[in-house]
């Protein structure tokens, strides 16, 4: 009887190739979430920026239209990359992102942050493929540890970095020669980061009920509220991005407009809670109950934002919009407020990206063990009722609600 004995050449590569991603993606993370602290609280000291906010988005329009053409897909690349290999993803497309995002949000842009750092660390791994000499089954690999370290390293969950990875590429045949590798770089990556001494946000671990039937009624109405928010949230970013392109045929011009736009409804209305992250907002919403309409807003203004060209995130503005529907679910729904603003946290991330496991993990990292039950039922819930479509227009969605929705559509078209 032969026993096979480790390939120890094979091992060793790809610990040295996941511990320069892991070093690179926490090191690029620190310096964009330094940098965005900064730019973040001094828009906050001087809120007149807000009027710039067209002439940085004419800038950002510019750089992407003449040196950025090919990393002006962000994501979209990486997950076309992925599906259908090409080339490798421009090594420009992380400081080009990362001066898009910084701009942004110092002049005042709703948008997030994961964007910018997925497509930092994931545009700095692929270079790697060349050096190693990486077949195009590994370089898969790579693909995914870029996006798990530049997620992990960005809201400092790890785990949740490692699963998103792979479940947003794949949900359906989870690769798992990918596991290890991507495991091991998020959190090379996550300690990276806190070797820099640079904080995430925290959050409050919620007061969790005993689990019963009378309750399970309404977490799946959280739920379901948040799918849809979710679908609204996705298929409004599509809209907006198509109606820029309709309506403004150069491109640098349509985030100058979006940003003429989008700073006088800011200035006439007074609603600054709207502009950059709006962590401030999300952490309120654990303990103060927050407005039915506050939640809807968000998803207009950073739909709005993204859709006319400027860059950064999607998650973090996800957050914001569960985060505030949970807490004013909260005057009709018998559940701890924080509770369910964690639920409508994840909730309406896991609906928009259709990565219901990662976002059960992001739940429990962020929000304690304890409220598993809770935060999984919910996320499940959005991610069958946001619909097929999703923030990212190039995400090949599998597993059983591809089942769901690809028998809806084909009902639907024998019936036209």
């Amino acid at each position: 009887m032969k026993f096979s004995t480790p390939n120890f050449p094979y091992i060793a590569k790809w610990l040295i190739i996941c511990t320069i991603v892991g070093i690179l993606a926490g090191a690029s993370s620190a310096l964009f979430l330094y940098t965005l602290n900064w730019a973040t609280n001094f828009r906050d000291s001087n809120l007149w920026l807000i009027f710039l906010l067209p002439i940085g988005g004419l800038l950002i329009g510019l750089l992407y239209y003449y040196y950025g053409k090919e990393a002006v897909k962000g994501n979209n690349l990486i997950l076309e990359e992925y599906e259908h290999p090409q080339n490798a993803i421009p090594l420009k497309m992380a400081p080009l992102v990362y001066i898009g995002t910084i701009l942004t949000h110092f002049f005042g842009g709703s948008a997030g942050r994961e964007g910018t750092a997925v497509q930092m660390s994931t545009a700095i791994a692929d270079q790697f493929t060349k050096v190693f000499q990486l077949t195009t089954e590994e370089r898969k690999i790579i693909l995914i540890i870029g996006i798990s370290g530049g997620f992990a390293s960005v809201f400092g969950t790890p785990l949740t970095g490692a699963v998103f990875a792979i479940e947003l590429l794949y949900f359906s045949r989870i690769s798992w020669k990918s596991i290890i590798p991507s495991l091991l770089t998020a959190y090379i990556a996550f300690y990276t980061v806190a070797i820099f001494q640079i904080p995430h946000t925290h959050y409050p671990h919620p007061e969790i009920p005993a689990i019963t039937l009378k309750l399970l009624p309404w977490i799946l109405l959280v739920g379901i509220l948040s799918g849809l928010s979710a679908r609204l949230f996705s298929t409004g970013a599509h809209f907006f991005s198509a109606k820029a392109k309709a309506v403004i045929k150069y491109p640098p011009l349509r985030p100058f407009f979006g940003g003429l736009i989008f700073a006088a409804a800011i200035y006439f209305s007074g609603a600054y809670q709207y502009v950059g992250l709006g962590i401030p907002t999300i952490v309120t919403s654990f303990t103060v109950i927050q407005g039915g309409e506050v939640f809807i807003l968000k998803i207009l203004a950073t739909t709005f934002i993204l859709g006319t060209g400027f860059k950064g995130g999607e998650v973090t503005p996800l957050f914001f919009i569960g985060a505030t529907l949970g807490s004013a679910l909260s005057l009709f729904i018998p559940l701890p407020i924080a509770l369910l603003a964690a639920m409508g946290f994840v909730a309406v991330f896991s609906g928009a990206t259709h990565t219901p496991l990662a976002c059960t993990i992001m739940g429990m990292e962020l929000f304690g063990i304890e409220s598993g039950i809770f935060v999984g039922i919910a996320c499940f819930t959005a991610y069958f009722f946001s619909g097929y479509l999703g923030i990212y227009r190039s995400q090949v969605v599998k597993g059983p609600k591809h089942l769901v929705y690809h028998l809806i559509q084909h009902r639907n078209l024998k019936n036209l």
